[in-house]
């Protein structure tokens, strides 16, 4: 979904016209698998990070056609509504100073954006859920000008009916709101975590990520409230589903299984199984049809961009026509910081790297169905979640980070070569003492509602200093 397209409007041959070529491009595909053809590249790593501009009061600005350009840079994109962008990273290999390196470039681009936005008395925020976003700002006239958006709204009301997206979340308060578009998807801004994996290694990969899902949903936490409302601890898990509810097939188990979803169970053998079923289950949401080559995996990687598991499988093709296999973690909130955001990247590779290789398969002892279940349980409830682990034990996430997960991310780390001084910074340093403190983005705001009120234009404003500072969040005070 990265790139544009050229025009909204489609007819039937448009939709059996990319089914022939997805076909194609799928059973390509399938031949790579058997024949080995992918990059055996491992840990290449990047993300994507979505960002907020806000005003002098602190309110979404809807300025992105403006700002953006002036910023001209290839790596900060814009999103769906006008009051969105997103930085992407270049992927790092893996080397001693990966994460330091991945921290600069980050530096230098924030830096850019907010000198940027600031020319038009604006700022720039990270963070799951906007305070001070309102029902009254998703409109459509808010919508970012790329075509691809336009065609989203249009396709997924085409696949409702026309009946409207409704949200309905119960947590500390309930909201219930509806919608005649997508524009409820632009409330939810996420990092997006890249690693490439070598190819007899990606079931596994794809796999894990499912399985950590939990526990990275509630130590990112940091969407506590929506519409003035006291949801989730990661509020944006619920509101991003239900924002493009299309309900696309059953799954074994009868549930109903929608285009924003968990996903319907661990890969077997390979993640061309996901690839499959994008393929037989899921109906194609953007017929464009491109003159590339088959190689190219261009109507393969568009429609797997409509269709968003919190872990995807992702394939490349890079300057040299080889192809790699890669996995995105969807799961973790924009913010709060700067060296929250690498944190996050590197806790999770440390974590992917030290599983995989462990003889022991972590997702033979957490059955997706429990894995599942831990996950919106973390999103509910973030540190204070209670979950099921190995050996079918229920242990509270906050305990099973600090005494099992924090050692396990620095194992895989040290055998990835990061210099040990990076390794005590962003895992020790942030993640073992967020988690010590209990203090996430969301217990953050939270206890700044507590102490001052629920204004959230108070509430968004004191973030964002504490932000511009670039401190880990559990040094924030309120």
């Amino acid at each position: 979904m990265g790139l544009d397209i050229p025009h909204s409007q489609f007819c039937d041959a448009d939709f059996e016209e990319f089914k022939r070529r997805l076909h194609r491009e799928t059973d390509h595909l399938s031949a790579w698998f058997r024949e080995g053809a992918f990059d055996d590249q491992p840990g290449a790593c990047g993300f994507e990070l979505e960002a907020w501009l806000v005003d002098s009061q602190y309110q979404p600005a809807p300025m992105n056609d403006i700002i953006l350009p002036t910023i001209d840079h290839g790596l900060v994109v814009p999103e769906l509504a006008r009051f969105n962008f997103e930085i992407n990273s270049t992927p790092q290999t893996l080397s001693p100073t990966m994460f330091r390196d991945m921290d600069e470039e980050l530096a230098g681009i924030w830096e850019l954006c907010e000198n940027r936005a600031q020319d038009h008395d604006c700022g720039v925020m990270t963070i799951g859920i906007l305070p001070t976003i309102t029902d009254d700002a998703l409109t459509v006239a808010n919508m970012s000008s790329n075509c691809r958006y336009q065609a989203l709204n249009e396709q997924v009301l085409r696949l409702r009916n026309g009946r409207n997206l409704i949200l309905e979340i119960d947590g500390n308060d309930r909201l219930h709101v509806e919608h005649d578009d997508v524009m409820l998807e632009s409330v939810t801004t996420s990092l997006q975590i890249h690693i490439q994996s070598p190819p007899q290694n990606a079931a596994r990969y794809y796999n894990l990520s499912q399985v950590l899902a939990a526990p990275m949903a509630a130590v990112t936490a940091n969407s506590p409230f929506l519409f003035g409302k006291d949801l989730w601890d990661e509020t944006r898990i619920p509101a991003f589903e239900q924002s493009i509810a299309v309900a696309s097939f059953r799954a074994a188990d009868g549930r109903t299984i929608g285009r924003a979803t968990f996903g319907t169970g661990y890969a077997q053998s390979s993640i061309l199984e996901p690839f499959l079923e994008n393929l037989y289950a899921y109906p194609i949401l953007l017929p464009i049809h491109f003159d590339d080559r088959v190689e190219d995996m261009s109507h393969l990687r568009l429609h797997n961009g409509t269709i968003w598991r919190w872990s995807r499988p992702l394939v490349g093709v890079n300057e040299h026509g080889v192809p790699h296999l890669r996995i995105e973690h969807r799961v973790p909130a924009a913010g709060p910081s700067r060296p929250d955001t690498i944190a996050h990247v590197a806790f999770l590779l440390g974590l992917m790297i030290h599983f995989v290789h462990e003889d022991t398969k972590l997702e033979d002892e957490i059955p997706f169905m429990q894995a599942r279940d831990n996950f919106y349980r973390a999103a509910r409830n973030g540190l204070c979640a209670e979950i099921k682990w190995t050996g079918n034990r229920s242990v509270r996430v906050q305990e099973l980070i600090l005494e099992h997960l924090v050692p396990a991310a620095r194992k895989g780390l040290e055998r990835a070569g990061v210099d040990k001084a990076d390794i005590d910074h962003y895992i020790h340093g942030i993640i073992g003492e967020r988690v010590r403190s209990g203090q996430n983005g969301a217990r953050w705001q939270r206890e700044f509602v507590a102490k001052h009120g629920r204004d959230m234009a108070a509430l968004t404003a004191a973030y964002y200093h504490k932000q511009h500072s670039h401190q880990p969040v559990h040094t924030w005070s309120v």
